[in-house]
């Protein structure tokens, strides 16, 4: 796993450009998110009674109007149908990003530079195909879970304690999201490659321990980095703490850049 990290990192230097333009995709989608977001929860917090003669009261009454506004009428299904349209447009967006970084992955020991628009014009279909599989296996909990979630709100209308409720059922289907993510993205590696996807799919088995070790170990640090970021600006307010996320952007971006190289390495790996 050191070595893959080390490797990884190597690889991470020679597309400090692809770094760049992933930061700037990644730039783009949240502030379009973020003002998608802004659009539809200002207007509902511009209500709120925060000062209302009645104190508590009217901020119950906020509550029960609210909740019945977003469980018995249809209001809430413009929004979601808009947000699952930009989720579906990042969804088609981001594997063709991912074939040209995985295919320059695997040829960035050939020459000098980048190959990431070679990869894309070369391994889109492959690489779409099975990162739509991937998440159509990921997701198919949610044709249970959703509803079950549902209905399980409405019998126990209780925010914390529907949490409590949930909280095994999310942890169960996180652990089948990762279960299901390693194999298909050595299996994606591969078809950028050029070879058997089933190959990168044994790999991964094969590969199991250190792929879990690097997989979950360069996130965490992003984790941390993030809830350091999120702490230092409840005590540096303003331009300071505009200047300290938006620079967080980017070493999030670098870690998940290096993330994947780390796996590609994993991946590109000789049996012992």
């Amino acid at each position: 796993m050191n070595d893959a990290i080390r490797k990884g990192w190597e690889t991470t230097k020679r597309h400090k450009y692809v770094l760049v333009a992933l930061f700037l995709y990644r730039l783009l989608w949240g502030f379009f998110l973020y003002r998608f977001i802004d659009s539809v929860v200002a207007p509902i917090l511009t209500r709120y009674p925060d000062e209302h003669p009645l104190g508590a009261a009217a901020k119950q009454l906020f509550a029960i109007e609210a909740q019945f506004r977003l469980l018995k009428t249809d209001l809430a299904d413009h929004t979601l149908i808009l947000l699952g349209c930009m989720l579906l447009l990042r969804m088609l967006i981001t594997p063709v990003l991912n074939a040209g970084l995985y295919y320059s992955f695997a040829h960035a020991e050939e020459q000098d530079g980048t190959q990431v628009l070679k990869g894309i014009r070369r391994a889109w279909k492959k690489v779409s195909l099975l990162y739509g599989a991937e998440k159509l296996i990921a997701l198919a909990p949610a044709i249970w879970l959703i509803p079950f979630g549902r209905s399980a709100y409405m019998e126990m209308p209780n925010a914390a304690s529907w949490l409590g409720q949930m909280l095994p059922y999310a942890a169960g289907w996180a652990l089948w999201m990762l279960a299901v993510h390693l194999p298909f993205l050595f299996m994606q590696f591969s078809a950028a490659a050029g070879i058997s996807p089933w190959q990168g799919a044994l790999r991964s088995i094969s590969r199991l321990l250190p792929l879990l070790g690097v997989t979950l170990l360069l996130p965490l640090l992003s984790l941390l980095g993030s809830a350091a970021v999120s702490g230092a600006t409840l005590i540096w307010t303003g331009l300071l703490a505009i200047a300290l996320n938006q620079a967080f952007h980017f070493v999030r971006s670098m870690i998940s850049l290096w993330t994947a190289a780390c796996q590609h390495r994993l991946w590109q790996r000789e049996e012992a």
